[in-house]
């Protein structure tokens, strides 16, 4: 979270029930990966809590480092493969599969690009007013590339899926990026996080759609789910 480091690790309390939740409601192994959001988004707002509380708390400065590094791998490199790859599974139309499988291999590279700059250029955590900004020493010109094809890895795919409500989380990743992208230009990575229990109650919706018992489908629809 943005503001504070009890904002950050009171978010992810929440997002954790959201997580368990989302779990809970799933009918098939495949689901398991994109009901886990809620709960990798927990893990990673307590990486950033612990990112506060290392900057403004001496006793806690050498938990600086590592949890600047598993906040922004969480960020830069799982998601763009995360997101594409959870919704892949979950696609029972095949024309739509291969679409997915191509925005997989875009978030594929967008990863491996990100981890290698995660791990060869500098990069620092540092608290601006009430935000986190994170200063990555990464070329400029590729990281622009590389900065677009991370919106289509993550973005893309709900709105390619078939996948009844799918729409809503597309749509609510969109909408956030949008408003931190006007608003935060400078704490993109950390404000977009805030939006993480909004897209994770996106994620409990499709599976509770997904996997409403009272929900009449058809023998062979149900065969394309599970």
């Amino acid at each position: 979270m943005c503001f504070s480091a009890s904002a950050s690790f009171g978010a992810a309390v929440v997002l954790s029930v959201i997580g368990v939740a989302s779990i809970k409601k799933t009918k098939a192994p495949k689901q398991i990966i994109f009901a886990s959001i809620p709960l990798l988004f927990s893990v990673q707002q307590i990486a950033e809590g612990f990112i506060w509380l290392s900057i403004s708390n001496p006793a806690y400065a050498s938990l600086q480092q590592i949890s600047t590094y598993i906040f922004l791998f969480f960020a830069q490199v799982l998601w763009p493969i995360w997101v594409p790859f959870a919704i892949l599974k979950l696609e029972p139309r095949e024309k739509r599969r291969r679409i997915e499988i191509i925005l997989v291999g875009i978030g594929t590279l967008v990863s491996l690009y990100l981890a290698n700059c995660l791990l060869t250029f500098h990069v620092e955590a540092k608290i601006i007013g009430y935000h986190i900004s994170y200063h990555q020493d990464y070329p400029e010109t590729i990281r622009d590339h590389f900065g677009f094809l991370y919106i289509i890895a993550t973005i893309v795919p709900p709105f390619i899926s078939r996948i009844k409500r799918m729409w809503i989380l597309g749509t609510t990743i969109l909408i956030s990026y949008i408003i931190t992208k006007i608003f935060y230009t400078d704490y993109v990575i950390s404000v977009w996080c805030f939006f993480a229990s909004i897209i994770s109650l996106a994620v409990y919706a499709i599976l509770y759609e997904l996997n409403n018992p009272n929900k009449v489908i058809s023998k062979s629809a149900k065969n394309n789910y599970f």
